[in-house]
């Protein structure tokens, strides 16, 4: 048996992450948290275009017809180059819940043509993209469609994250009278676990970059004479950070085959990676911190976009303790 990702997997993965490379660099990230909407404001056309939101929506949806196993990667990338866009959200949760459903919006969202957002229930708070024409939002009976203006939305303030822009919604009056989208028990609990899964992988994605950025620095950074990065010490720091990632990185692959493949433990599988990947994200960025040292701390260096968004997604969608906790319950009754 071949425990590995096909090539076109892989290709798809190389394409999206050269766009992003090009498309949103920091420079573009940092201008989003400056920005009215927090958002890039071209990124999210080019996603539509390549088929990246619509990746998880049948083709008779206007999608791609992939599985969680394609994005996993995709969203990876945008962990990489921390895209302040709600690409879980919309292309993890949003998109196959429409499209699950039947909804008459699913082919808009699957083109990029309107945005969908979530809130979910054990999500956390809710980050409303700007421009979105849908909120998700879960209730005892289901998770309901509505307009943003339906969905009681008040502003709470910023994340430490400054592109992620947090929301309450007024649970209470959304979808009074109208039927839910999706019951609860049919699909609340798999869109919960796909947005865990892929702020896991995202997770994943910003682990890579921060220990790229510090190893980068402590290459150029000379003390004593020498890199360093020559110095043991500073060898084991990232070393640490290192293992962490290779320890999350299977964990997270192993979790989007369970949900593609619907297998009962995806609630277990998918509860571990994010666990691990909050762990290693949190991890990476101390390490990161304290080898780039007074550097780290400055706001012009790029360090801190990766960082806070690593800080953010960790307690996103569940941290590592309430994931934990559900894995516990899971294997005690």
């Amino acid at each position: 048996m071949r425990f590995a990702f096909t090539e076109d997997q892989l290709a798809f993965r190389d394409a999206v992450g050269e766009l992003l490379g090009n498309e949103c660099p920091p420079s573009v990230v940092r201008d989003a948290w400056a920005s009215g909407t927090g958002r890039t404001g071209g990124v999210w056309g080019h996603l539509g275009e390549m088929g990246v939101l619509g990746m998880l929506a049948p083709e008779s949806a206007g999608g791609l017809g992939l599985t969680d196993l394609d994005l996993v990667l995709v969203l990876e990338e945008t962990g990489y180059a921390a895209l302040p866009e709600p690409m879980v959200e919309h292309a993890a949760v949003g998109v196959p819940l429409l499209a699950g459903a039947r909804h008459d919006a699913a082919a808009r969202a699957a083109a990029g043509e309107i945005t969908v957002t979530t809130a979910l229930a054990h999500q956390g708070p809710t980050t409303y993209a700007d421009g979105s024409a849908l909120v998700l939002v879960e209730r005892s009976d289901g998770v309901h469609a509505v307009a943003p203006d339906a969905a009681g939305l008040a502003a709470r303030g910023s994340s430490i994250d400054g592109s992620r822009r947090l929301f309450t919604v007024d649970r209470a009056g959304v979808g009074a009278g109208l039927a839910p989208v999706v019951a609860r028990r049919e699909g609340a609990a798999l869109a919960f676990d796909r947005g865990a899964l892929g702020t896991a992988a995202q997770l994943v994605g910003l682990t890579r970059r921060m220990i790229d950025l510090t190893v980068g620095y402590t290459k150029e950074r000379v003390q004593f004479g020498q890199p360093i990065g020559s110095f043991q010490a500073v060898k084991h720091q990232m070393a640490d950070a290192r293992i962490a990632l290779e320890f999350a990185r299977p964990l997270v692959y192993r979790a989007a085959w369970v949900v593609a493949a619907d297998e009962p433990s995806r609630a277990v599988e998918v509860s571990m990676a994010k666990a691990q990947a909050s762990d290693a994200a949190l991890l990476a960025a101390r390490r990161a911190l304290q080898c780039h040292g007074a550097m780290g701390y400055s706001a012009e260096y790029d360090l801190h976009l990766f960082m806070k968004r690593a800080w953010a997604l960790a307690g996103a969608w569940g941290d590592a303790a309430w994931h934990r906790a559900r894995v516990g319950r899971a294997i005690l009754g």
